[in-house]
């Protein structure tokens, strides 16, 4: 079987980034009279509740589940040079006026915010682990200081004490969370990710150490989302079903990976409910309550998170797999995993990229 292998992957972030990258390829690719498959992230002004066109995807999830469509399309044959682009767009800075981008965003119900629905699901999370609320605001803090040390790791010398929330996010917006708990970044993004076969690269002169392996994709997801089904997604079995698969595909054992610092991880860390689920069903902790002390080991996303690394609603995961591009290129660890939720929790991915050189 042929490999997809990632040969560009580019963004843009309220105007700063460069894409010419991921242009110029896709430019030769075209050069040579190869046509690229497109597969799009919605944005929000596409409906919540309708069903998307082929090859468009919607909800956080989207960029795993086109990731492994991708996957998929290009592991179709080995001979014929094969090119597929993932594009994500969303000007949600500048694209909205403020009431619009209030009624896109209120998926469930007028009068049932999101910020209550992560609230109720929080609840019943915590029913489910028989844990108190004071932990789980604990927890809470842990993670939102672990992605602050992601995040100025990040940066490095760009860092600046004024790129973190003021103090006002600090305050606490429901009973379980502060404002920088909940993730929803006011950026406009753009992104691109290109993907081939071996034998397009081979075309194209990429260099084996400027390639990376979608190495495996596991996506699952339940009947239905929402507050009807919180029940269900609190239980987070289907992404212990995405994770496990995900792991399975590529022959790893990832947990131990990357307690041995072999690894990297990107979380996805809309609002904590979801990294702590993640944390547990991966086999990471065995305990909601050994949180607080991995964290203080490791760092569970190479970014910073949503809430501090931001792209704008269905783009968090791309964002995500653009900047883990980046870092196997660029670093010494060997493989990265990218997880991603889809609306209140219902979907759920976990991609896995490794190196090529």
């Amino acid at each position: 079987m042929n490999k997809a292998v990632i040969i560009s992957a580019t963004k843009t972030v309220d105007g700063a980034g460069c894409m010419q990258h991921s242009l110029d390829i896709e430019a030769a690719i075209i050069a040579l009279g190869i046509d690229i498959h497109h597969l799009y992230i919605e944005p929000l002004s596409a409906d919540w509740n309708a069903e998307p066109q082929p090859d468009h995807f919607k909800s956080g999830c989207a960029p795993v589940e086109a990731l492994a469509r991708a996957k998929s399309l290009i592991e179709q044959g080995t001979s014929i040079p094969k090119a597929v682009i993932i594009t994500g767009h969303d000007d949600l800075k500048t694209g909205y006026h403020r009431d619009e981008r209030l009624r896109l965003m209120s998926v469930y119900a007028d009068d049932y915010p999101l910020t209550q629905a992560y609230t109720d699901l929080a609840k019943q999370f915590i029913r489910h682990h028989d844990i108190d609320e004071d932990l789980f605001r604990a927890i809470s803090k842990s993670l939102f200081d672990n992605h602050k040390t992601s995040y100025r790791n990040a940066l490095c010398d760009d860092f600046s004490p004024a790129m973190l929330p003021d103090e006002r996010w600090y305050q606490p917006l429901t009973e379980l969370f502060r404002g920088v708990d909940c993730a929803n970044p006011l950026v406009d993004f753009s992104g691109r990710v290109l993907l081939c076969n071996e034998v397009l690269a081979e075309q194209l002169n990429i260099p084996q150490n400027e390639q990376v392996n979608v190495s495996a994709v596991g996506v699952s997801k339940l009947e239905g989302d929402g507050p009807e089904h919180i029940d269900q997604i609190a239980d987070y079995q289907h992404l212990k079903a995405a994770y496990l698969d995900c792991c399975k595909q590529a022959g790893i054992d990832f947990a131990a990976r990357f307690r041995k610092g072999e690894a990297l991880l990107e979380t996805y860390t809309c609002y904590p409910v979801v990294p702590m689920a993640f944390l547990l069903v991966s086999g990471l902790v065995d305990m909601l309550e050994d949180i607080p002390e991995f964290l203080k080991q490791h760092s569970i996303t190479i970014t910073g998170g949503m809430n501090l690394a931001r792209a704008p609603w269905n783009n968090p995961a791309l964002n995500g797999i653009i900047d883990m591009v980046k870092r196997l290129i660029d670093g010494d660890e060997e493989i990265g995993l990218i997880h991603a939720n889809g609306g209140l929790g219902y979907r759920q991915g976990v991609a896995l990229l490794g190196r090529c050189g």
